[in-house]
C-alpha cells in the first residue's frame, strides 16, 4: 500500500507551520512587514528547504529587500526551528518570494476587464440591432 504523503512533504508541512510562527513571534526586525509562508519544498536528503513567502511591504520597500532580510535571518530562524522540531537533520532555509499571488491577482484583473469589454460590446451590438429594425 502506497503512502499518502512522502516524508519530505510531511517535514515540509511541519517546517511551514513552525517557520510561520517563528517569523510572526520571534523575528523582531522593524524593516520587515507582514510575511506569509505559502509553501515549503524540502529536498529528498532533507539538507535544504525552499520557503516560499509573500510580503505586505512597508512603504517603498520591495519584495527583494524583504527576501534579503529573511535570508539574512535564516540562521536565527533555523536555530529556533531546530529547538521546536525534533529531527536529526535540520534543513538549511532559503527564502524565495512567491509571485503566484500577485500573478493570480493580475490574471483575475485581466479576466474582469475582458468580461467588462465583452458586456460593453454586446450592449452596443444589441442597441444598434434595435435601431436598424
Amino acid at each position: 500500500m502506497a503512502r499518502e504523503f512522502a516524508r519530505t512533504d510531511r517535514v515540509g508541512q511541519e517546517i511551514q507551520k513552525e517557520v510561520a510562527m517563528i517569523i510572526q513571534r520571534e523575528v523582531k526586525d522593524p524593516r520587515l512587514g507582514m510575511v506569509t509562508v505559502n509553501a515549503v519544498e524540502v529536498t529528498r536528503d532533507l539538507a535544504y528547504a525552499k520557503v516560499y513567502v509573500t510580503f505586505l511591504t512597508i512603504g517603498d520597500q520591495t519584495e527583494a529587500e524583504s527576501e534579503t532580510i529573511l535570508n539574512e535571518a535564516s540562521g536565527f530562524i533555523r536555530s529556533l526551528l531546530a529547538k521546536r522540531i525534533k529531527a536529526r537533520i535540520m534543513p538549511e532555509l532559503r527564502f524565495v518570494y512567491d509571485s503566484s499571488m500577485a500573478e493570480g491577482v493580475r490574471m483575475t484583473s485581466l479576466v474582469d476587464k475582458a468580461v467588462e469589454e465583452d458586456i460593453r460590446r454586446s450592449g452596443k451590438d444589441l442597441s444598434t440591432e434595435g435601431e436598424e429594425e
